[in-house]
């Protein structure tokens, strides 16, 4: 069996954890301690986030986007296919390591994505992009945690309150939507994107195609 290379590592933002990334052969994974928050193998779910959420507005004239997280570019990738050339995506990433690597370890995964002439990359929080105006997205899309909980960065618990839900739901255009992925389901998180006046729905999907782990994506929806 071919073995695991570490090819870099970055503090979190906080500086108490640590991203690693690893290579074997052609397949990459990015690790926080022992946990493997994302592998080149594994693409499905985080290419339903975008599929559902372009789908969504896909009625929608000249659609801006915010993606936060950018991970191993699945979704970026993935909006961009669906969109088009009128499209505006904004991609927030809070570690700009994870950005390096897009732009070299991991270049030929990205295909050239990061140059698509529709692609912003801020190297930022996610929270402040979607709290610095009303009205400004067609779709916001997170997936910078395996869930509705902080874990690569302790601030991005506010993102999934009611209070970080509603400042979601004003950033939003009418009939725009917030797209959350999950490693699996949360009713409490359920709950509190209802209290933030948004229409929810719950898809599970799978990690590969039809295959893998059972993730979960909430399309939580502003009315028109």
């Amino acid at each position: 069996m071919i073995p695991w290379i570490q090819l870099d590592s970055a503090k979190t933002p906080d500086g108490q954890q640590e991203l690693r990334l690893k290579r074997r052969g052609s397949e990459f994974s990015i690790m926080l301690g022992t946990n493997e928050l994302m592998n080149s193998r594994l693409n499905g779910s985080e290419e339903a986030l975008a599929e559902l959420s372009c789908q969504r507005i896909a009625g929608h004239r000249q659609p801006k986007i915010l993606i936060g997280g950018l991970g191993m570019g699945f979704t970026l990738r993935a909006a961009l296919a669906d969109l088009g050339d009128n499209a505006e995506i904004v991609v927030a990433e809070l570690v700009p390591a994870v950005v390096a690597w897009a732009r070299g370890p991991m270049a030929e995964i990205f295909a050239g994505s990061l140059d698509d002439s529709r692609v912003t990359i801020r190297e930022t929080d996610v929270g402040q992009l979607i709290r610095s105006g009303a009205g400004a997205w067609d779709a916001i899309l997170l997936d910078v945690d395996n869930g509705p909980e902080g874990i690569v960065h302790k601030g991005n618990d506010a993102l999934y309150s009611v209070a970080g839900l509603s400042a979601a739901r004003t950033a939003l255009k009418p009939g725009g939507v917030l797209a959350v992925w999950s490693q699996g389901p949360d009713a409490g998180f359920t709950r509190r994107l209802k209290q933030a006046a948004f229409a929810v729905e719950e898809v599970n999907t799978r990690a590969n195609g039809k295959r893998g782990a059972r993730h979960v994506i909430w399309i939580a929806t502003k009315a028109s």
